[in-house]
């Protein structure tokens, strides 16, 4: 297996003692190579995750670094305060270089970061039942409760406008007028659904300019496989996959969750009959979730939870559609429509949430 980095030159930059053992190659991830490096110092296994950052994605890395160390001392020490059980596996612990800085730029303009490795941990992929659903409603909770505190305006924008739906829905436009791919014709409702709904795209995005809803700490990636499980507890003790974290509405990844989450069917189902919002799978997971996060949160933000998810999901449909008309430009496909399959995928999802809407609401009250 072919790799590009020097563990000679790794090991020294972050002064890592012991007998280099070897490494493998986690091929779950779509944007950051990612390396398990083990070692043996007296008679013991240390393992540590390298990874190299796509700077075409996260073009400062220096300041994304920034965030995810001041993010994670944070919550490490939150948890230390708390007597938290597992304290010392509650975040990730980067290491630093011999020159004081999280990362390290190679020869070629790569850029590299380790951090320790957590064992006796979990990951899942798909949601086997309510519990696993309402377990992860408590990590995301607990990720929001710990950083209430945490001053939002520190960090930088890892990726700038990233749940701006206002700008989406402009970019989106443009590529309804450009019609770059030339399919504009076999979108047509899709695109008519889309534009029917512009007026949603403003809401959160005024209530923040008028002061309403607080910029906070966010993770915006809140998938379900981004959280490490304990083995014994089941518990959600670590979350991971930081390079989003940014400032953001409690909104954008409460929703995101639900839309991942609580759908019925695949993000690229193509029977849109079997797309819906298991009421089930969005009850554990507000449960969960307000559980550990509602005293953080604003009235207003509570109240707004449902429309969160609708939201989240259309943004997402919108981002689909829009790379479809661009002619497949940002999302991975694996065959000529299949942007336009996940766009109607989420379309109806966001059709069914409205018609569910005054049942999300009633069971968001009640965990309130």
């Amino acid at each position: 297996m072919a790799t590009d980095f020097n563990i000679d030159i790794i090991r020294n930059l972050f002064n890592l003692p012991g007998d280099f053992v070897g490494y493998k190659q986690n091929t779950n991830g779509h944007i950051n190579s990612t390396f398990i490096l083990t070692f043996n110092e007296d008679g013991n296994t240390k393992k540590y995750v390298l990874q190299k950052i796509s700077t075409e994605i996260f073009k400062n890395p220096e300041g994304l670094m920034n965030n995810i160390v001041g993010v994670t001392k944070h919550i490490r020490k939150k948890n230390e305060d708390m007597n938290t059980p597992w304290a010392d596996r509650c975040t990730l612990t980067f290491l630093p270089t011999i020159n004081g800085k999280y990362f390290y730029l190679d020869e070629e303009n790569n850029c590299w970061r380790l951090y320790e490795f957590i064992d006796d941990v979990y990951t899942c992929n798909a949601i086997e039942n309510s519990n696993d659903f309402y377990n992860a409603g408590v990590a995301f909770g607990e990720f929001q409760n710990l950083l209430a505190d945490y001053d939002s305006t520190s960090l930088v924008e890892t990726i700038p406008n990233f749940h701006n739906t206002v700008s989406r829905f402009a970019d989106f436009k443009r590529a309804v007028d450009e019609n770059k791919s030339g399919r504009l014709e076999n979108a047509k409702e899709e695109v008519e659904f889309a534009i029917a709904r512009e007026k949603d795209t403003h809401i959160l995005v005024d209530l923040i300019t008028e002061g309403k809803l607080p910029l906070r700490v966010t993770h915006n990636d809140t998938k379900l496989n981004n959280i490490l499980f304990d083995n014994t507890t089941n518990k959600g003790i670590c979350i991971i996959d930081l390079d989003t974290v940014m400032p953001g509405l409690s909104l954008y990844d409460f929703g995101d969750s639900i839309r991942f989450g609580a759908n019925t069917a695949a993000e690229d189902e193509k029977d849109v009959s079997k797309v819906s919002l298991s009421i089930e799978l969005y009850e554990a997971y507000v449960k969960g979730y307000l559980s550990s996060a509602k005293d953080a949160l604003t009235d207003l933000e509570k109240e707004l939870l449902p429309f969160g998810a609708k939201l989240m999901t259309y943004e997402c449909g919108i981002r689909f559609l829009m790379d479809y008309l661009n002619g497949d430009v940002y999302f991975h496909t694996d065959y000529d429509d299949h942007n336009l399959v996940r766009a109607r995928t989420q379309f109806a999802l966001v059709a069914d949430m409205e018609k569910k809407m005054d049942e999300m609401l009633e069971i968001t009250k009640k965990y309130c």
